[in-house]
């Protein structure tokens, strides 16, 4: 399989993580119980001072959902640029390729140990499908 397509269905899946974690991520399952219903409340209640802000931990919370979702839309953006370039420009863009792989891969690392199925399985394919990209990439 060629390049184009590895870097092009990473493209795909990090957009599909991005939609889903951005519908997703402040929503709260009432199965999960009261207790936690009191500790998003609570969350989103509760301010206090911070380096001359008022915040709530709701708004930490949600600053870093959203920073997390304009990342995965970056990340999709970058996955489809290097889908369009020749593998002489890509063997130039060595490092790149590495890092973007190896950030992955700590994502699917962080995703196995601190969160549920979904994102272990949209960051364990994102993080095989740019390492395999950043292998196979030759001038």
């Amino acid at each position: 399989m060629r390049t184009v397509w590895w870097y092009r269905a990473c493209g795909v899946l990090l957009l599909l993580f991005a939609v889903g974690h951005q519908l997703g991520f402040r929503q709260v399952d009432p199965a999960w119980g009261l207790g936690v219903d009191a500790v998003v409340r609570s969350m989103q209640t509760v301010s206090f001072p911070v380096q001359g802000f008022h915040r709530t931990y709701w708004d930490f919370f949600s600053g870093f959902g959203f920073f997390s979702t304009a990342f995965l839309v970056f990340s999709a953006l970058l996955a489809f640029d290097l889908s369009r370039q020749s593998s002489e420009v890509l063997a130039h863009l060595r490092f790149l390729r590495w890092a973007f792989a190896a950030c992955y891969v700590v994502i699917a690392v962080l995703m196995v140990t601190n969160f549920f199925a979904v994102p272990v399985v949209f960051g364990s394919l994102v993080a095989v499908g740019l390492t395999v990209a950043a292998s196979i990439t030759t001038a």
